[in-house]
């Protein structure tokens, strides 16, 4: 059976402490945006990039699943459950996942959390360079979190691709 190291306990210990602190960050920046936005007010921040806007999202990503906040909570808290007890495992995992799960399952708690707390998720950052829905900043944790990932699993991919490619000529090599 597989031992916990010390190392690995503080590991834990900071990937648990640097999900509530995001989470609370979050929280925090959303009290500040229902404190002081009117809902579907647009304010101007960076002028032709970003303003906030406050509107209130009962789905998720895009609004799907609009209406139904119980589902999501349940379906959200079942995959951060898993993935806090995946961190808290004790096997040898690349640094590239203890960093990127506990951002993505920071953004979806932070989310999950307002939906329970409110009936929805409070989103605020409005991109006006592009076309693109109304989002917050644990929206951007899950983003960036998952898209750091993605790119790593790709970086892995193409590594051990070539690892065998190299192991395949040498074979050749010999014969």
């Amino acid at each position: 059976m597989k031992r916990y190291t010390k190392k690995k306990i503080i590991t834990v210990i900071l990937q648990y402490l640097g999900i509530a602190v995001l989470i609370l960050l979050d929280l925090f920046i959303k009290r500040i945006v229902v404190d002081n936005i009117a809902l579907y007010e647009d304010v101007p921040f960076i002028e032709g990039l970003f303003g906030w806007t406050y509107v209130q999202n009962t789905g998720m990503a895009w609004s799907m699943f609009d209406g139904n906040p119980q589902m999501l909570s349940v379906f959200t808290g079942i995959v951060i459950a898993i993935g806090l007890i995946y961190l808290a495992s004790p096997f040898k995992r690349p640094l590239a996942y203890d960093i990127c799960i506990p951002v993505i399952l920071a953004g979806g708690a932070a989310n999950m959390a307002d939906r329970i707390m409110r009936g929805f998720v409070v989103d605020y950052i409005k991109t006006l360079f592009v076309e693109f829905p109304v989002y917050n900043f644990a929206d951007c944790l899950v983003t960036c979190g998952a898209f750091s990932l993605i790119i790593y699993l790709i970086y892995e991919i193409v590594t051990e691709s070539k690892k065998e490619k190299i192991k395949a000529s040498e074979g050749t090599k010999g014969e």
